[in-house]
């Protein structure tokens, strides 16, 4: 009787052990997700469709929650990337911009009227240069996984339209936390004046600055025009893709079978919201304009004097990214 009791007990306590087991193995894993801006923009929705179909494939097993308009960093989106390579964020959908103070390569997309169109932008991105923009993140402690893609940035103001470099001349440019930025309008003769987004709109709201640049996915979506942004020029004057990013110790927590999951879904996501972002352009332009916003859309000689004007950035900051990485993008232009 006691010997039978004592079998009892343990395969009870086995049958414990292996359901405590099982509950543990299939607890599903979540991973902190950082960007920028809401579901509200493109940027926003390509990080939430990387979590729906990492959850998707996973069978609930992996999951990522978003954090939008940089709640992690405390609204400071230059901090994101230091943030993500010490361990504070899992992972991340950020812009070229935002981590270029940590990756100095990543000015490459930044340098003023350096890549013209979307098939120069997908000629860097796909070839060797993009290659090698990856090689340098991943040294500094972060995995990227795919592109993403916030845009042209283009330029508007409060003042009148600007189709010249000249017209630019004093006027109060509100820009992101970029030195390259700050020498780009400085050589415009413009007055760059740093500030992050959420004190952007206030600053335009109020006539602090004069102007600002973004994408036409953040003039449309959070109505710039409504405070003061009456004219719009198109100069494409520089490119702002997305990097879609884990943290390397998540990433080597990570089963091959997790790491192919979060690559593959990442890849997905990031092509579903390039396609997305360029479809919509038009429509934004449109609903710009309907709106009574003034739109300047430059001929190839006004192009060129302000790629005239902004040369000595250019020789400035080559090297500073790496005369390797700047030629083997502008021979990827070339041949596009």
């Amino acid at each position: 009787m006691t010997l039978t009791r004592s079998m009892a007990c343990l395969s009870t306590g086995l049958a414990g052990a292996m359901l405590l087991s099982f509950s543990l193995s299939a607890q599903a894993r979540e991973l902190s997700v950082s960007t920028v801006l809401s579901d509200a923009f493109p940027w926003g929705q390509a990080a939430e469709k990387w979590a729906e179909l990492v959850e998707e494939r996973s069978d609930g097993e992996l999951t990522m929650r978003v954090y939008p308009n940089s709640q992690l960093v405390s609204g400071d989106q230059t901090r994101e990337f230091s943030a993500m390579r010490s361990g504070l964020i899992d992972a991340a959908v950020g812009s070229t911009i935002n981590w270029s103070p940590q990756v100095p390569e990543l000015n490459l997309f930044s340098l003023p009227f350096f890549i013209p169109d979307e098939a120069a932008v997908d000629a860097v991105t796909g070839g060797e240069a993009g290659e090698m923009v990856f090689e340098a993140i991943e040294s500094r402690g972060v995995i990227p996984l795919a592109w993403g893609e916030n845009g042209f940035r283009q330029v508007s103001n409060s003042q009148g339209p600007i189709s010249e470099p000249s017209d630019l001349d004093g006027l109060k440019i509100r820009v992101v936390g970029s030195p390259l930025f700050q020498d780009t309008f400085s050589a415009l003769d413009a007055d760059p004046t740093q500030m992050s987004w959420t004190d952007a709109q206030p600053a335009l709201t109020t006539g602090a600055v004069d102007g600002q640049e973004n994408p036409l996915s953040v003039f449309d979506v959070a109505r710039i025009d409504q405070v003061g942004q009456e004219h719009l020029t198109l100069w494409n004057y520089m490119n702002d893709p997305l990097i879609f990013a884990v943290n390397q110790q998540v990433w080597q927590s990570l089963s091959e079978e997790q790491q192919t999951l979060l690559r593959e879904t990442a890849v997905e996501a990031g092509e579903w919201e390039i396609a997305m972002t360029r479809e919509q352009e038009s429509e934004r332009l449109e609903a710009i304009k309907e709106r009574g916003v003034t739109v300047t859309e430059l001929t190839d000689a006004q192009y060129q004097a302000f790629v005239d004007a902004t040369q000595s950035v250019y020789e400035k900051w080559a090297p500073r990214i790496g005369e390797d990485l700047v030629e083997a993008a502008q021979a990827a232009i070339d041949a596009r």
